[in-house]
């Protein structure tokens, strides 16, 4: 008898099967993850900068807040972009 997980990754299988990677595009992930993630703390310590700076003023601080997540949201979104167009091949 299978397992619900079993059962998951065969209806998982079904709709979108697994696509295997080639070493150079598993290479590209990891340079593009490694990239990302230094462009992300770079804006995060410069954002947390600007925070120490205006602590004591809610409003800045908050406006700060809200761009750092917006910052990491966006390149978030810039990396799984690229990350597909690695993987689909272009």
């Amino acid at each position: 008898m299978k397992s619900a997980y079993e059962l998951a990754m065969e209806r998982l299988n079904k709709t979108a099967p697994a696509t295997k990677l080639t070493p150079a595009q598993k290479q590209a992930l990891a340079e593009l993850d490694s990239r990302y993630t230094a462009k992300i703390a770079e804006r995060e310590i410069a954002l947390k900068g600007e925070i120490s700076k205006v602590a004591g003023n809610a409003e800045a601080e908050s406006a700060l807040r809200e761009q750092l997540a917006y910052d990491r949201k966006k390149l978030q979104a810039e990396l799984e972009s690229k990350k597909d167009q690695v993987r689909s091949g272009l």
